[in-house]
This record gives structure tokens, C-alpha cells and sequence, in this order.
């Protein structure tokens, strides 16, 4: 293997999940048992130990309130006190520490994030029980099991072993043995869209000399393979057959080519009336702006423009996981936009798919060059019922909303309410952005029929740019995520690790899992 040919290293695994309806310290071979601990009522109150907290202290012969307050434990989200066990307990001599951790009002989000702490705390350990679950029977499960999850996300591309690895086993404990069946389901459920957003995170980090178009193209037949769905990918000459001039023009400057992906999945009952949703991800697998250069520390972070097309791919793999009742075809829109004398420069005009042209005044604003082919492919060709793109686009959006909520545009009311709803379920929130007409006039280029670097509110021009291509306002129903604004994660935060986010899998899976996802949206 050449230096120019890397190969990645095996990467750590999210930690298995199970259930029983068992006390957590009971569980044998587990290590550490994670208690909840909830603020006590009133200001210098004692705090509240959750489930299973009795039966554990008096397996230890202990008075774990005693401790918690010696501790200063508050029952605040993120606190995580650890208790030494040396001796274990009789049903489990493993037991080697308690670990009593917070969990605010324990609300879903405050549970995901309980979830998550307990992940960071148990690195390197073998095996964890938990009753921080048990605390909410309907939400727990999934905010449990994905911030644990989470939490534990690692990569490395070290000589030697990575740094710290994800706890091994993870069991959910003190579930009721009524509902065993309900909640099984539900950790299935919740299991698909940790690994979505492990998924998401790990292509988004992966360095961009080894994730080229044709590496992302060979990523999704893979997932292809794994998830049982129909792939067709469009190679360099397929896409200039195909007339896909903003695709083309992105990638000519790269040595690795530009791909379209596109991946198919029905669910089980699908029939001729089953509608179907297309999802287009933008999947710049590195920019450098191209001849509009970025400056080098804009630059630094610039592996994770492929985000968008992470969260399509990851999303695709665990459609059937989620129990999604519609057609979802995923498109993924693969360049890389580089420097060379072949490169794409600021007065060409591009020809998309459909005929519609773009002059480039900007060669940097390429995302929405190759996203306007992919939507203009699915509208002309799939019938689709809705069309929704995610892409890290616009560093505008980031200075509007900050780095942990993305930006959101539609052309249809409920999709957007079902979208922001999702997001907020899953812990991906949304903010609704205008498609403001009035801007519509900056677009407007002497030589074709748009401009991609018009003037103007950065992220709206870029959304109104898009819009065109999926038949204007009043087109087939259209949301743009724009998630540039939480792309990268500037330190450890619950759920969140440090750098490449994958942000937006959890929150479409959500939208898609429910029994009607297009429930109100017009033409449905």
C-alpha cells in the first residue's frame, strides 16, 4: 500500500445495548451501575436517588443519600460522581463502582444527556448497568440508549490503539416485564438512530485523502448491502451523458472524479400509491473553495462538506430500522472542489440537469452548484411527494443561529412544523429561516439564468437559489436544511464530541419513522 493509498484503521464500535426487568446490581459481570440522582425539592435540599437506588444501598449496606450529599451531588444534568465498590456485592462480586449521576428534571433531553455522561464516565470499562431509563417509560429507552451512544463516539487514525474505547455492554435495568416486548422495540428503534448518527459522525471525520467521491460511492454499496437497498451510481461520463453541468463543474479540477449517488427503499407493503420521499444531500468531500480560495484556517475543517450526504446515507441504512412507511429515495451529490488549471472560474456558466443555467461568480458557493442537479433530477424523474435537502452550505447560517441549532427552509407549511417537531424530539433542532421573495431580484446574472454568488443575506439567497430547481413556491413541497451553522462541534457537549457532528440523521429518521409522515402536506 503506497502513501498515496491509505487505508483506514479499524475504528471502535458503539456499545451493545440490552434490557432486563432485574435491580442493575444484580446483573452479573457488570462493573459499574449508574444511579439516577434528581434535585432534591427546594433550595439545600437532599437530593432524590432514582430507581433501584434502595435496593443497591442495601446490597452495599450503604447509605448512598449520605454519600450523594457528601459528594455535593446536586442532581444537575452532566454531574457524575463516582463510589468505589472494591468488593462487589453477592448476587454480583464484579460490581467495582456506582456511579451516581445526574438528570435535571429528566426530560428527554436531560435523560439523552444523562445517557451521555454515563458513556464518557464508563470508557474503557467492559460493561455498565443503568435505571436512569426507568425513569420515564415512554421516552426513556431511546434518550437513554442514543445519548449513551453517542457519548462514546471515537475515531482514531493513530499508530497504535485508539485512546479510550467505548464501554462494551450497556443494560438497561428495572424495566417492567409487562412491557418487555413494547420496549424491546423501542430499543431497536433507538439503537438504529444512535448507530445513524455514529454513522453520520464517522464518515464526516473521515480526512479527506482517503474519502474521495468514488470512496463515498463505495461507502453507500456497502450500506446498500447491508440495508437491502437498490443502488445506481453515475460516474464522471454517465454524469456528462446525463447533463448533470453543476455536479461536473465542481469536481473537473479534483484528480478523484465527482459521483451522483443514489440509493431506493420501499417498506414491505409498499403498492403503487405508496409516495415517495427524496432526500439530496450535498457530499463535497473536500473544499478548498476552489480558484475563490478559502483562507487556510476556514479551510482546516473542510473534510466534514460532505456532511449532508453523510446524514442521507446514514439515514437510508436505518429506514427499515425505524419502520418508515413511505418510498425514500436518497441522492447524494459527490465533488471534490479543488485547484487546478482545469478548475472551474469565477464568469463560467454551468448547464444544469433540466436545462437551467448558472453563471459562477463565486466559485466557493459550489454546495448549491451540485445540489441544483440532484433536485432537479428528482423532480423531473422520481414523482416525488416531497423533496428535502441537507447540506453544510452557508457560513451565513452559522452566524445567524450559533452552532447548535440548523437552519431550516420550506415551501409548505406542514412539512416544516413536522420537521422542526422531529428535530426537537431527537435533540437536532431547527430554526425556520424566510424564503423572502423580495431577495429574488439579486439572483439575477446578465448571461444566465442565476447567479450562485448573488449579494445579499447569505443563507436565503442560497435557499431562493435552490428553490428554482424544485419548481419555485409553489412546486412539489421542499425543505432545505441548512446545516452548516452545526457542522462542527466546538467542544464535548452531552452527546455531542468534539468536531465533525454528522448533525441530522436522528432528526429526519424521527420525521420519517411516524405512521403518516406527510400528514397535511400538501398534494398528500
Amino acid at each position: 500500500m503506497s502513501l498515496a493509498e491509505p487505508s483506514l484503521p479499524s475504528q471502535v464500535s458503539p456499545p451493545q445495548v440490552a434490557l432486563t426487568d432485574r435491580a442493575a446490581h444484580a446483573v452479573v459481570g457488570v462493573e459499574v451501575v449508574a444511579v439516577p440522582v434528581l434535585p432534591g425539592d427546594g433550595e439545600g435540599a437532599a437530593p432524590v436517588l432514582g430507581p433501584g437506588a434502595a435496593e443497591l444501598a442495601d446490597a452495599l449496606e450503604v447509605d448512598l443519600v449520605a454519600v450523594a450529599e457528601a459528594l455535593r451531588a446536586t442532581g444537575a444534568v452532566g454531574e457524575a460522581h463516582h463510589v468505589p465498590v472494591p468488593l462487589g456485592v453477592t448476587e454480583n462480586p464484579d460490581l467495582r463502582g456506582v456511579l451516581l449521576v445526574g438528570v435535571g428534571s429528566a426530560t428527554p433531553d436531560d435523560l439523552r444527556a444523562a445517557g451521555a455522561t454515563i458513556g464518557r464516565a464508563v470508557l474503557d470499562r467492559r460493561s455498565v448497568a443503568t435505571t436512569v431509563a426507568a425513569l420515564d417509560a415512554e421516552h426513556g429507552i431511546e434518550a437513554v440508549t442514543v445519548g449513551l451512544m453517542l457519548g462514546s463516539f471515537g475515531f482514531s487514525w493513530r499508530a497504535g490503539p485508539p485512546e479510550h474505547l467505548p464501554v462494551e455492554r450497556v443494560v438497561l435495568a428495572g424495566m417492567p416485564a409487562t412491557t418487555a416486548d413494547a420496549d424491546q422495540a423501542a430499543l431497536e428503534r433507538a439503537v438504529a438512530l444512535g448507530g445513524a448518527g455514529w454513522r453520520s459522525r464517522t464518515l464526516a471525520t473521515v480526512p479527506s485523502n482517503l474519502k474521495n467521491p468514488p470512496w463515498l460511492a463505495e461507502q453507500a454499496e456497502e450500506i446498500a448491502a447491508e440495508a437491502d437497498l437498490k443502488i445506481q451510481v453515475w460516474d464522471e461520463d454517465a454524469l456528462r451523458t446525463g447533463g448533470f453541468g453543476g455536479i461536473l463543474g465542481v469536481g473537473q479540477a479534483s484528480a478523484t472524479p465527482p459521483r451522483l449517488i443514489r440509493l431506493d427503499y420501499a417498506p414491505r407493503k409498499a403498492g403503487r400509491k405508496t409516495p415517495t420521499v427524496v432526500l439530496v444531500g450535498k457530499g463535497i468531500t473536500f473544499d478548498s473553495g476552489g480558484l475563490s480560495i478559502k483562507p487556510a484556517q476556514s479551510m482546516a475543517s473542510m473534510k466534514r462538506d460532505m456532511t449532508g450526504g453523510a446524514v442521507v446515507l446514514s439515514t437510508m441504512a436505518a429506514l427499515a430500522a425505524v419502520g418508515c412507511p413511505v418510498r425514500v429515495v436518497g441522492l447524494v451529490a459527490a465533488a471534490e472542489n479543488a485547484i487546478s488549471g482545469n478548475a472551474m472560474r469565477p464568469g463560467d456558466v454551468l448547464r444544469h440537469y433540466g436545462g437551467r443555467t448558472t453563471e459562477v461568480t463565486n466559485t466557493d458557493a459550489e454546495g448549491r452548484l451540485v445540489l441544483a442537479d440532484a433536485l432537479a433530477y428528482a423532480v423531473a424523474e422520481l414523482d416525488p411527494a416531497v423533496v428535502v435537502d441537507v447540506a453544510t452550505l452557508t457560513g451565513a447560517v452559522k452566524v445567524a443561529l450559533g452552532q447548535q441549532v440548523g437552519g431550516l427552509y420550506a415551501t409548505d407549511d406542514a412539512l416544516a412544523t413536522a420537521l422542526l417537531e422531529a428535530g426537537e424530539a431527537a435533540g437536532e433542532p431547527f430554526w425556520r429561516l424566510p424564503l423572502h421573495g423580495d431577495y429574488e431580484e439579486k439572483l439575477a446574472s446578465k448571461v444566465a439564468d442565476a447567479d450562485n454568488g448573488a449579494s445579499g443575506p447569505g443563507s436565503i439567497m442560497a435557499a431562493l437559489f435552490l428553490q428554482h430547481f424544485v419548481g419555485g413556491p409553489g412546486g412539489v413541497p421542499w425543505a432545505h436544511l441548512d446545516i452548516a451553522s452545526v457542522g462542527d462541534v466546538p467542544d464535548e457537549r452531552y452527546e455531542w464530541t468534539e468536531g465533525p457532528s454528522g448533525f441530522g440523521p436522528r432528526a429526519l429518521l424521527t420525521w420519517l419513522g411516524r405512521p403518516d409522515p406527510l400528514a397535511g402536506v400538501r398534494g398528500t
